[in-house]
């Protein structure tokens, strides 16, 4: 799929509905009872990225500030959400390392790997930075694991909620109710094209995380080199 194609598309929908007024808060984010864990593959950018992003995120806070904005601990692209977050889950559950040797049989997929990030686009409740990979090894790795998971006996819920095939970064969630929606979406437009940088993939990380991938709730299970 044509990936600008792709995000012109939501962020033309998206940008309708929370004109209209039709956006959705999240409830859960402040919420101290949240036991919604899984286990996610992803690709962390560059410090120098996240402090573009920062910039950009400031500005949104101007208007927004009680919204919920990622820091740079928590940035992240998602390869796979392996097994998606729900009430209940614990790591023990299952066997890393089962998980692990799947992933490292399919890992040198991934090459010469770079993300370009350039511009932003939003959902009816994120906003997100696009991601454009320079090749066709991330999703060729994406499928790999797909089969490969789907071909054995370990938990997963892969693709659940949609099939991802993007490279984005969820950097705002609604979670108070937009100020000026005309504001926002004039704001959102002055970043459609801004370049945030490129970087080249070197390391994936398989973590087990909560639903917004906070530090402080979130415990690596294993890098992998690429």
């Amino acid at each position: 799929m044509d990936l600008a194609a792709h995000y012109n598309q939501l962020f033309t929908e998206s940008s309708k509905a929370i004109l209209d007024n039709n956006y959705v808060i999240d409830t859960k984010i402040d919420a101290k009872n949240d036991n919604r864990f899984g286990i996610t593959l992803l690709i962390r950018p560059p410090e120098s990225i996240k402090n573009k992003i920062q910039s950009f995120l400031n500005e949104l806070k101007k208007e927004n500030s009680t919204q919920y904005y990622y820091p740079n601990s928590d940035m992240h692209i998602t390869v796979l959400s392996i097994i998606s977050c729900y009430d209940g889950f614990r790591l023990n559950q299952i066997n890393p390392e089962a998980y692990i040797a799947i992933i490292q049989e399919n890992l040198s997929a991934i090459q010469d790997l770079e993300i370009n990030f350039k511009g932003i686009t939003t959902s009816n409740s994120t906003i997100m930075i696009q991601g454009f990979p320079t090749n066709d090894s991330l999703n060729l790795f994406r499928d790999l694991l797909r089969k490969a998971f789907q071909n054995s006996s370990l938990e997963q819920s892969i693709d659940s909620r949609y099939t991802l095939f993007t490279a984005h970064i969820s950097v705002c969630r609604f979670k108070k109710a937009i100020n000026n929606t005309e504001k926002l979406i004039s704001l959102l437009e002055k970043y459609r094209k801004t370049d945030f940088g490129k970087f080249e993939v070197k390391e994936i990380e398989l973590v087990y995380n909560d639903w917004y991938q906070k530090k402080e709730k979130t415990q690596i299970i294993n890098p992998f080199i690429v």
